[in-house]
């Protein structure tokens, strides 16, 4: 239960900004209470809640958007913008549509964050293998944010410590977890170098109390 929580509290406060994430905090705060990961998620709502909307959504812009020390973007820590990564997402829609959700991008690519984080809840018999053979990126995700004191950190510290293994120390780590990443034929990615019966909209939405949706 803690893990779906933090897949479905990190997939909100890493999106966009918006009145949804905005009105959600008081939500993930009651949700998280009680969970080690109330501590690692209070810098980022503590954030949500300190300024207005439009400062919000700059600052978003200006770190994620612009800033690829803080790239969202999966695949862009481990495929760069080559041409092989085209193949690397086409690879990750497919696992999208085996799963027999409907998954609607809203114009994002797949291997953005939020997303995968949210297909995580729906579907984490999928979702956890997927994180975790993208956990050198989440790693260098984390240091990025580390590094620059983004209130960001602690989700990512979340996230990687539901998955399994500790957290490396170093990039010098990280450099190794990738090269030592075996292939996972469950989720159909390589290593590093009817209707649909549940309607998955990609963006995450203004989550119940338990940050569980039916």
């Amino acid at each position: 239960m803690t893990a779906a929580l933090i897949y479905q509290a990190a997939a909100l406060v890493l999106s966009y900004p918006d009145e949804r994430v905005l009105a959600a905090v008081p939500t993930i705060r009651a949700a998280l209470a009680g969970t080690d990961a109330a501590t690692l998620f209070e810098p980022v709502l503590a954030h949500l809640e300190g300024d207005d909307l439009l400062a919000l959504q700059s600052y978003h812009v200006q770190e994620f958007d612009l800033s690829r020390r803080h790239a969202l973007h999966l695949t862009y820590w481990t495929e760069g913008d080559t041409r092989r990564r085209g193949e690397v997402l086409a690879r990750l829609k497919q696992v999208y549509r085996d799963s027999g959700l409907l998954v609607d991008t809203g114009g994002e690519l797949p291997d953005y964050l939020p997303m995968m984080l949210e297909f995580t809840v729906h579907d984490p018999e999928r979702g956890v293998p997927l994180l975790a053979g993208y956990r050198p990126s989440l790693e260098l995700l984390r240091f990025g944010l580390a590094d620059d004191g983004l209130p960001h950190t602690g989700v990512l510290e979340a996230v990687c410590g539901t998955l399994p293994g500790e957290s490396p120390a170093s990039r010098a780590e990280v450099q190794a977890m990738a090269r030592a990443a075996q292939p996972s034929e469950e989720v159909g990615l390589e290593p590093y170098g009817a209707e649909p019966p549940v309607a998955f909209l990609g963006m995450p939405q203004l989550p119940t109390p338990e940050l569980q949706r039916s």
